[in-house]
């Protein structure tokens, strides 16, 4: 076993990104800040983000009050923070807060509602990247059902 690559291996890895770390990392606070956790990070690659939905989430009280269901829009919004972690985790600590702003939305695909109680995995893969537009695929699971999909494309500015 070549333990040079194995080590490369792991350094290009993030098991886990908290909240607190999270924050850090991009500028979104409350009410939009859609996304609780980052695990599997795969540095130029891949990541998913983790949001648990609560009852509490101000979009309840409109959408529905008698049906409450996540609107689709904040579903995609959730991909973009979790592929605007995966950028800043993966150009490192000078990217930190940067403004990581959409281009395109291409492909959206909501296939189930997602309601109070889930918790959805937002798994996101890097498909290309030139200069500073990255081009992503989202996929939102809940218990393993895909629910919301997506392409789309971001660039990253240097305003803070």
């Amino acid at each position: 076993m070549d333990v040079t690559a194995d080590n490369n291996a792991q350094s290009n890895k993030i098991d886990d990104l908290d909240i607190t770390r999270i924050m850090k990392m991009i500028p979104h606070r409350y009410p939009i800040l859609m996304i609780d956790r980052v695990i599997d990070v795969t540095l130029g690659e891949g990541a998913t983000g983790v949001k648990n939905v609560t009852i509490n989430e101000p979009f309840f009280q409109g959408h529905f009050p008698s049906r409450p269901v996540m609107p689709g829009v904040l579903i995609i919004e959730a991909m973009a923070q979790t592929s605007a972690v995966l950028v800043v985790a993966t150009l490192g600590p000078d990217a930190e807060g940067k403004l990581v702003y959409f281009m395109t939305v291409d492909e959206a695909r909501f296939r189930r509602p997602v309601t109070p109680g889930d918790t959805i995995h937002i798994h996101v893969t890097k498909q290309r990247q030139r200069a500073n537009v990255w081009k992503f695929k989202g996929e939102a699971k809940v218990n393993g059902v895909l629910v919301a999909e997506a392409v789309y494309s971001a660039m990253i500015l240097d305003e803070k």
